[in-house]
C-alpha cells in the first residue's frame, strides 16, 4: 500500500489554485494517480465535482479539505481527508473560518497601496474563482503578472511576510476546532507540510502532542515543499507520533507549483500509508 500513488493534497479554483476540479482530474490521471483528493482551503463546494472527475478518470477518492489553524501565533495547515463533506457542523466552521479572508484582503491591499502598489485588492480580484477565499496567493499572482515581481516567491519575499508591506497576520481556526471538525465528520485529519512552518524544536513538539492529543492521526512526509531530508524527518516524526503518513503534491498551478500531480517519491515503505485508515472512505 505504500506504494500506491496518492495525491492527497492539491488545491482548485475554488480556492487558490487556478484549475477546476476537473482539469485537476485529467491532469492527475495522466500522471498516473491511483488515488486523488482535492484539499481546497477552508472549503468543500468543489467535491461532488472532483469525485465525479475521478470516477470518470478511474481514479479511487477520498473527499479532502485544507484548514487554516493559528497555533503558536503562525498559520499551520490541517488537512482532512474522507470525511463527510456534507456535514453541518463542518461546513458552519469552514464558513466562519472563511468569514475573515476579505477584511484581511483589503488590509494586505491597503500595505501595498501605502508601499506605492495600487488598487492591489481590485487586481487579486481577477485570479480569485470564489471571493470568499481570495489569499496572498491571489495578490501575489497580480504583482508577478503586473511585472513589480518576478515570481511568486519574490512577492512573499518582498511583501508578504512578517515585517513587509503587505504583511496581515490572521485568527484562524483553533487546533482543537479544526480536528474536531474532521473527525466528527468521520475523516482523518493530517497536519499539512510541517516543514513549512517557522517553529522551534519545541515548538514543533508541542504542536504534535497537541494535534494527537485532539484526535488528530497523520502527518504529511512527502509532499511538495519538502526536501529529500524532510522526508526522512517527518518520517522519524510519523513513527515518534505514532501518526499515519500522508503523501501530496500540494499542486497549485503548473508554472507556480514546484512538483506536478502524482510526481512524489513514494512513502517509506515501513510507514502505514493514511489511507489505510480510510479503506471505507475510498469511493
Amino acid at each position: 500500500m505504500s506504494i500506491l500513488n496518492a495525491d492527497l493534497h492539491c488545491h482548485s479554483v475554488v480556492s487558490d489554485g487556478t484549475l477546476t476540479p476537473e482539469e485537476l482530474a485529467s491532469r492527475a490521471a495522466a500522471n498516473g494517480v491511483q488515488l486523488w483528493s482535492l484539499t481546497d482551503h477552508d472549503e468543500v463546494s468543489g467535491q461532488q465535482r472532483a469525485a465525479a472527475a475521478a470516477r470518470a478518470h478511474g481514479m479511487k477518492y477520498l473527499t479532502g479539505a485544507e484548514i487554516s489553524v493559528t497555533f503558536a501565533g503562525e498559520t499551520v495547515h490541517i488537512v482532512g481527508l474522507g470525511f463527510d463533506a456534507d456535514d453541518p457542523a463542518m461546513r458552519e466552521g469552514l464558513l466562519q473560518t472563511r468569514g475573515g479572508r476579505q477584511e484581511r484582503a483589503r488590509e494586505i491591499a491597503e500595505g501595498l497601496r501605502q508601499a506605492g502598489i495600487k488598487d492591489a485588492y481590485d487586481g487579486a480580484l481577477k485570479y480569485v474563482g470564489n471571493p470568499e477565499l481570495i489569499s496572498r496567493t491571489h495578490f501575489a499572482r497580480f504583482l508577478v503578472d503586473s511585472g513589480i515581481c518576478s515570481n511568486t516567491g519574490d512577492v512573499f519575499r518582498r511583501f508578504l511576510t512578517h515585517g513587509k508591506p503587505g504583511y496581515v497576520p490572521h485568527r484562524w481556526a483553533s487546533l482543537c476546532d479544526a480536528v474536531g471538525w474532521i473527525t466528527r465528520a468521520g475523516g482523518v485529519a493530517v497536519v499539512a507540510h510541517p516543514g513549512r512552518y517557522a517553529f522551534t524544536a519545541n515548538e514543533e513538539y508541542a504542536l504534535f502532542i497537541e494535534f494527537k492529543a485532539h484526535g488528530g492521526t497523520g502527518v504529511e512526509v512527502v509532499t511538495g515543499s519538502h526536501t529529500t531530508a524532510e522526508y526522512v524527518k517527518y518520517a522519524d516524526t510519523a513513527r515518534e507520533f505514532g501518526l499515519a503518513a500522508s503523501r501530496g503534491s500540494d499542486f497549485h498551478d503548473p508554472g507556480e507549483s514546484r512538483i506536478d500531480l502524482g510526481e512524489l517519491p513514494y512513502l517509506p515503505g515501513e510507514l502505514t500509508p493514511v489511507w489505510e485508515l480510510l479503506t471505507d472512505r475510498i469511493r
